[in-house]
């Protein structure tokens, strides 16, 4: 029964995707996951910190920062299970988490240590194929990001400079920015910015605090414009 639970929350990830229900129940029997229950208001992981196992989020809702490299500002954001938290910091040259998660609820999670990634890969060919297909997407994602035409408007420079900061392109938003912050990332004056703003307010778009601005969905936000 459990191997057919744990089956059941694999087959929602991107990662595990393809195999067999025979492979998995292999996988499974032959693998050492890690099982992990937290309250809210916990954190899972830390901001550069070094990564050395997959948390996968099967039940409940995360919180999760990311930070400008300056310190200056932070995006947060709501991420819901099915969750991978940050796979493509497990390799390479910089091997540790670029934002920090907490719980909101109370969450599960399944574990898997960087070893037992590896046995996979060598494994099974379809979760190699996988994760190439995943990380090869990331980049290939960023790597477009500089050559895309720069926005005209300055409500749509607003709107990219969320965007490309956030780690799923829905949901709700907090950016936490002081305004003359915001005027010299978008390069433009602070009286605009405000006028730009308190527009998108009016609209139901985004609500304003002191050097806070929270979205409650950003696809309404992108809808909107």
């Amino acid at each position: 029964m459990l191997k057919l639970q744990l089956y059941d929350h694999l087959l929602r990830f991107q990662l595990f995707q393809g195999l067999s229900r025979t492979e998995l129940l292999q996988m499974a029997g032959n693998t050492k996951f890690g099982f992990m229950k937290q309250v809210g208001g916990k954190v899972i992981v830390k901001e550069n910190t070094v990564c050395s196992e997959l948390f996968f989020l099967i039940n409940g809702s995360m919180e999760l920062v990311t930070r400008s490299d300056d310190g200056g500002y932070d995006l947060v954001e709501q991420v819901n299970a099915p969750w991978l938290i940050q796979p493509d910091v497990l390799f390479g040259a910089q091997t540790r988490f670029t934002g920090s998660y907490r719980t909101i609820s109370d969450c599960h999670f399944i574990t898997l240590s960087k070893d037992e990634v590896l046995r996979l890969l060598d494994d099974f060919l379809i979760i190699r194929l996988n994760i190439l297909n995943m990380l090869s997407t990331l980049t290939q994602r960023r790597g477009h990001q500089p050559w895309r035409s720069t926005p005209q408007s300055l409500q749509q420079r607003f709107i990219r400079f969320v965007l490309d900061r956030a780690n799923y392109p829905a949901g709700p938003k907090q950016l936490r920015i002081l305004m003359t912050r915001l005027a010299a990332e978008l390069g433009d004056s602070r009286l605009n910015i405000s006028r730009m703003l308190n527009k998108l307010q009016d609209g139901g778009l985004l609500k304003l605090h002191r050097g806070r601005i929270d979205i409650p969905s950003l696809e309404k936000l992108l809808q909107g414009v």
